[in-house]
């Protein structure tokens, strides 16, 4: 856009990018960081591949959490986490009482959880932009 907010797109390009981190990170279906370095360290599987490949793939996963962390402290806060986090809680018991989802489903509630923590991050990469778009108001780090 021309006054540099991010459109749809955008907005959308940052929540896939914070899909693809937490999911990268850990994921129920096996397939993440956590079962390919993390679980043969802590003896629950077979150790495969290149110690300095998991070294800096793990590198590369601690930066991108870094980057989206602070990113959604610094625009949203730890209240305004709380209140997205308490939105994504609705969402879920809304899901679990019309019987979308199962309680009794741990691998389901693991996706929802991934997927709430995520929309989280991208709400935190993109609500500056939103903010400045809805109230004229610009967010700024004071630098001393």
């Amino acid at each position: 856009m021309a006054n540099g907010s991010p459109g749809v797109g955008g907005v959308l390009a940052r929540i896939v990018a914070a899909l693809l981190l937490v999911y990268a990170t850990y994921n129920p279906e096996g397939v993440s960081f956590y079962h390919w370095a993390i679980a043969p360290l802590l003896g629950k599987a077979e150790a495969t591949g290149s110690a300095p490949l998991k070294f800096l793939a793990g590198i590369g996963l601690a930066t991108g959490w870094v980057i989206f962390l602070t990113a959604t402290r610094r625009s949203i806060g730890w209240i305004g986490a709380t209140l997205v986090l308490a939105l994504a809680g609705g969402v879920v018991w809304l899901l679990i009482d019309t019987g979308i989802a199962s309680a009794n489903s741990a691998r389901g509630i693991a996706h929802i959880v991934l997927i709430c923590t995520a929309v989280v991050l991208g709400a935190g990469m993109t609500w500056s932009h939103l903010s400045r778009r809805l109230s004229g108001q610009t967010d700024t780090d004071i630098v001393n």
